[in-house]
């Protein structure tokens, strides 16, 4: 009876823990950035780097321009994230084959390699469109600077034609271009953080306010909705403390069953 009631205790303390656990992890959750707060999408694109246009995961940008121009995009992408860039390019009614291409460059502007999708496809003459994904790796929270590992900041999308008859530059051409992301967990969570998120800024040349106040000028202001996570909490906890109830039931169980039935009670001498 003793051991019913340990183990009865020892489960109300293991279903308290983790549904305390698992509240944190499920309101902290965010697959993807929400639209942006005027919910208008843009419908541009900047030509570089510094005049990349922002956008927010979720969201889908449209551009037009022109075969043989460089489009970019920028949006945020947090640890844990693991994004997807979906790219749609309309092509004119006539056209002769063409080759179109999507890169993602991070906040240093190291271009990222591409888990999987068809990052790179060529449209044959007469094709009116021409569809474009790049799956990126996991977000990490922290990496060594040796490493060319995602980190948590502004990422670039770049999109442009890499191969085309002369004759077809300069024709117009209508992108779409859309960001989602996967929440991956603490399966890819590393012990560390960074001390800011990798977005382009001037902090070395502070921007004066009328007041006569300064803080460092920003070129990016992008961010998640939610702001930037710290890097410290990950459904790893959640795990962890089920593990150790787990492992403490065992205990108790093993115990029991090695136990064996109780001693009978001494019976006194001459009874």
């Amino acid at each position: 009876m003793r051991i019913t009631r340990v183990l009865g205790a020892a489960l109300l303390a293991f279903g308290a823990t983790l549904a305390l656990a698992a509240g944190p992890a499920a309101a902290g959750s965010s697959p993807s950035a929400g639209p942006s707060g005027d919910g208008k999408a843009p419908t541009e694109a900047g030509t570089s780097f510094r005049t990349a246009t922002e956008i927010d995961q979720g969201q889908q940008a449209t551009a037009g321009g022109s075969t043989g121009d460089y489009l970019y995009w920028s949006f945020p992408a947090d640890s844990g994230q693991r994004p997807t860039v979906r790219a749609t390019v309309k092509l004119p009614g006539t056209h002769t084959a063409e080759t179109w291409q999507i890169d993602v460059y991070d906040g240093l502007r190291r271009r990222q390699a591409c888990q999987y999708g068809a990052q790179t496809r060529t449209a044959g003459q007469g094709v009116s469109s021409v569809d474009l994904t790049c799956v990126l790796r996991t977000v990490r929270a922290w990496s060594e600077p040796w490493a060319d590992d995602p980190l948590p900041g502004t990422y670039y999308i770049r999109l442009t034609v890499v191969d085309l008859r002369s004759s077809d530059l300069g024709q117009p051409v209508d992108a779409q271009v859309r960001v989602d992301s996967k929440d991956v967990g603490g399966s890819a969570a590393v012990d560390g953080s960074l001390a800011e998120p990798l977005v382009p800024g001037i902090a070395a040349k502070p921007a004066s306010e009328d007041d006569g106040s300064s803080k460092p000028a920003v070129l990016s202001a992008v961010e998640p909705d939610d702001g930037w996570s710290s890097g410290w909490w990950t459904d790893r906890w959640v795990w962890t403390a089920v593990g150790g109830v787990l492992a403490a039931l065992a205990g108790i169980g093993g115990y029991a069953l090695t136990r064996g039935p109780g001693r009978p009670s001494r019976v006194p001498p001459g009874a």
